[in-house]
């Protein structure tokens, strides 16, 4: 069977980094890259005259000319902002080459079509991608039955086919042509308490800190199978990671019945220093979930703002103005003042907002308690 393949030559050695600056949607990516003339794309051998672009160090062609090079023709869908890709030589024999990656979902999101994007980091040519999952996608389980998609879970691990166009941002974009799913691991984002080599491999504690008291909630154990990387699916060193840095752990689903319980890790993903100002697209969508049911009676007849499009932020505890709704809500909020933690905000547009000014819902970042409403105008 005959495959179509793309070759990138370089003409000269290195390749020029470049910045990208990412919207906190996670979907919609600005970005900046390098177009790079001197290089040279072929198909099948022949030159052709697409001129890649390098953002942060990968290749990316126009999808148009790249699809009409591999012999399909590119369909671009205004009002279900999608691009569809048809083969024109499906009679032919000819397979498109997919790109291959085997991850774990960050987050799923439903689209108004009926698809779903997957934000998916792994091991693979791209390491970070949003994946479209639609009719044409064929969703199995490990076994080789036929998943549904309820099954699209953040924590659930895969093996994708994709490809093999992609957007031009970053991180990529494709349609997802076979979704192979794996075990639903559990997710926890907290701080490392500790963090040290075994004859195994490596062992993380992760805690929360209390009316300044350190609790550790889980001891993750971590071995060959376990990938460290970061927000971006980029490999991270063990050695690196320190008490303090906050991450995202994929682990379980078996636990010790010990205190604190014991699991094993598959994937850590360090946060950085976006932890500070940025939640997991699954913590976002737990968030929206919980305000919603927090709405005060008879404010839903006034929101201009979808469920799943009300703005997730953190913020300082002690900078927040909240009004705490229960005597419970208002010692935690002095705690969380106190210990200098953050609060998570779901904010709602109402048709109220010129004389009241916005609906906010307020929660505990590491309890998700609610605390209560921000003052309105």
């Amino acid at each position: 069977m005959n495959k179509k393949k793309i070759i990138i030559v370089a003409t000269l050695v290195g390749l020029v980094g470049s910045a990208v600056a990412a919207e906190a949607s996670g979907v919609l990516e600005k970005v900046s890259g390098l177009v790079r003339s001197d290089i040279t794309v072929k198909v099948d051998g022949q030159n052709t005259s697409m001129k890649p672009v390098f953002i942060n160090g990968q290749a990316y062609l126009p999808a148009k000319s790249e699809a009409a090079a591999l012999g399909y023709d590119v369909i671009y869908s205004a009002k279900d902002k999608s691009l569809s890709l048809t083969s024109k030589n499906q009679d032919s024999g000819e397979e498109a080459q997919f790109i291959m990656l085997s991850g774990i979902i960050q987050g799923v999101k439903p689209l108004d079509n009926g698809a779903y994007q997957l934000d998916v980091v792994g091991r693979g040519t791209n390491k970070w991608v949003i994946l479209t999952v639609d009719k044409d996608t064929v969703l199995t389980d490990s076994t080789g039955k036929s998943a549904d998609v309820s099954k699209l879970k953040a924590g659930t691990e895969l093996i994708a086919e994709y490809g093999p166009v992609m957007t031009m941002s970053y991180p990529g974009q494709s349609h997802a042509a076979k979704v192979t799913l794996g075990s639903e691991r559990l997710i926890k984002e907290e701080a490392i308490q500790s963090v040290k080599h075994t004859d195994d491999g490596w062992q993380v504690t992760l805690g929360v800190a209390k009316d300044g008291d350190a609790s550790s909630s889980i001891v993750l154990n971590a071995g060959k199978e376990t990938s460290v990387i970061d927000a971006e699916g980029q490999p991270v060193t063990w050695e690196s990671l320190k008490a303090g840095d906050k991450v995202r752990a994929y682990y379980g689903p078996e636990m010790t019945k010990s205190i604190p319980p014991i699991s094993p890790l598959f994937y850590l993903v360090a946060l950085g220093d976006k932890a500070a100002d940025s939640l997991a697209p699954a913590a976002v969508s737990e968030f929206r979930t919980l305000a919603w049911s927090k709405l005060p009676e008879g404010q839903e007849s006034h929101l201009k703002t979808k469920k799943d499009e009300a703005e997730v932020k953190l913020v300082n505890a002690a900078d927040s103005g909240v009004m705490a709704a229960t005597d419970e809500a208002k010692k935690l909020l002095e705690t969380a003042k106190a210990n200098g933690s953050k609060l998570v905000t779901v904010t709602y547009q109402t048709d109220q907002d010129e004389l009241l000014g916005p609906l906010t819902v307020v929660f505990d970042l590491d309890s998700k308690a609610f605390i209560g409403y921000n003052i309105r105008k």
